[in-house]
């Protein structure tokens, strides 16, 4: 006798609340997180020369990029494989490991190189936090694959807020103790010491001693196509780092770097939610294709209103707020307002662009993800070329934040295409969930401009007038999302 079919709506339903739960707790993990960075960043200015800052910003963006080859893909082979067995696991965990040397002793061969390269003095030293870096995320990697397999979202956001205040309270002390560019470094190896420690913690995994290659050969062929372009976005969030530092030097590295993270962490932050949380559930809807459907316009709406309102909020405060950051030297930041409102305004494409990779991957195509990730990356990187040889530092670095700006239609183009041919997703579908946000943002917009002409400015009252606004687009943005919820049910 057949066992009973759950209701058509049931699996739907269940996705919408795996996302949602995931939102939720890595959402609320995500923006206690940055606050923390945000504010200890803030405070580490205050410590460093702007040519400390730029080395700094030169090592992680290289981290990053070793970083993205531990494990090969492989995490995400896991969370999308049907079944897993444990000797799979024991052999997986040491060919990661492995990698990971290999990947360690190779950073520290190459630091010498990139140090006459780029011609920073003591750069080569720094590399060390890298190097070390890459074997404690490679021993994390099975635990976070469990964690997120299991749909473990709470768990998972312990370990990113535990990997958080562990790196910014390193930072902070290394700054304050006039340790310079090491605060950058150390605070990038403190992140990977606590993220072991915490997915040790939420999913104990002890590897034992037996190693059998065609055990993994399954998953290695799909954590390739994976991992490829996980590489080839990590060169994409940091190629601007390492042509800006190329080409304009530490200092103005320094102005891009501040401008670059005020305006795009909060939205590489709403990434890694959408990818840790989408990515499973993409993965279980990817059978039934009007299940994909809902759970990516699902996905699309959330997105559209934690992230449009804050960039926007971001453009209308970057002039003060870049007047009051100052350096070590008591040198202002002033000139990187320009770039922050051009990035922050790029942020809104970029954060609804990243939707595509984790529903590549979840339905079995991390190829394609790749080619659409190296595309991209070619964009970028000729954009960012062409300003480096044709404008001077000062404008050069607005000139590279057009190009981020500039990058990002081709890919939403693609994307609305892709969905429309192979899922049969409506190009007006996928309009709809941004249209509330729009008009939150130019609610926000006039909000801003009326408070301006009634308060008077000056860089506080400026700062606070569009936090109030923000403030106040958000809630009416909540409050009609839940009339709209409660109108649905009715």
């Amino acid at each position: 006798m057949e066992a009973p079919q759950p209701a058509p709506g049931d699996d739907r339903a269940r996705h919408r609340a795996h996302l949602g739960r995931g939102f939720n707790w890595l959402g609320g993990a995500t923006i206690i997180a940055k606050v923390t960075d945000f504010a200890t960043i803030l405070a580490v200015l205050l410590y460093l020369t702007k040519a400390q800052l730029g080395t700094g910003s030169l090592v992680i963006a290289f981290g990053m990029i070793v970083e993205a080859f531990d494990g090969l893909g492989t995490g995400d082979a896991l969370v999308q494989a049907p079944d897993i067995a444990r000797r799979q696991l024991d052999t997986l965990f040491w060919f990661i490991l492995a990698v990971a040397v290999a990947m360690a002793g190779a950073t520290l061969l190459a630091a010498p190189l990139v140090a006459r390269l780029y011609g920073v003095p003591g750069i080569a030293g720094l590399f060390l936090a890298v190097a070390l870096k890459q074997p404690l995320v490679a021993a994390a990697v099975i635990p976070l694959a469990r964690l997120n397999r299991g749909l473990r979202y709470e768990a998972i956001a312990v370990v990113n807020l535990s990997a958080t205040f562990g790196a910014a309270g390193t930072r902070l002390a290394i700054a304050i103790a006039g340790g310079g560019a090491w605060a950058l470094a150390g605070g990038y190896l403190a992140s990977g010491v606590f993220i072991l420690a915490g997915a040790g913690l939420a999913s104990p995994f002890r590897p034992r001693l037996r190693f059998r290659f065609g055990d993994i050969s399954p998953l290695l062929r799909f954590g390739l196509r994976s991992a490829s372009a996980n590489i080839f976005e990590q060169v994409f969030k940091n190629i601007d780092f390492l042509l800006v530092g190329w080409f304009y030097g530490a200092a103005a590295l320094a102005l891009y770097r501040v401008a670059f993270d005020v305006a795009m962490e909060p939205a590489m932050a709403i990434g890694t939610i959408i990818n840790r949380a989408a990515l499973p559930v993409f993965a279980r809807a990817a059978a039934v294709p009007a299940h994909l459907t809902d759970a990516l316009l699902w996905s699309l709406r959330r997105v559209a209103v934690l992230n449009a309102p804050l960039m926007m909020g971001l453009c209308l405060m970057a002039g003060p707020l870049m007047r009051l950051l100052h350096d070590a030297q008591g040198q202002s930041y002033a000139a990187a307002a320009w770039p922050l409102r051009i990035l922050a305004l790029a942020a809104i494409l970029r954060i609804v662009s990243q939707l595509i990779t984790p529903v590549l991957v979840g339905t079995g195509r991390p190829g394609r993800a790749a080619w659409v990730a190296a595309a991209t990356l070619g964009l970028l990187s000729l954009g960012i070329v062409a300003a480096g040889l044709y404008f001077p530092a000062r404008s050069g670095i607005i000139a590279v934040s057009c190009v981020w700006f500039a990058a990002y239609p081709p890919l939403l183009g693609w994307g609305a295409w892709y969905l429309h041919r192979h899922w049969r997703i409506g190009f007006g579908a996928l309009l709809r969930p941004f249209l509330a946000p729009g008009a939150g943002i130019a609610g926000l917009v006039l909000l801003d401009v009326v408070g301006r002409s009634v308060l008077g400015q000056g860089a506080v009252a400026e700062i606070g007038i569009a936090l109030g606004a923000t403030l106040l687009a958000y809630a009416g943005l909540f409050w009609h999302a839940r009339r709209t919820r409660h109108a649905g049910l009715a």
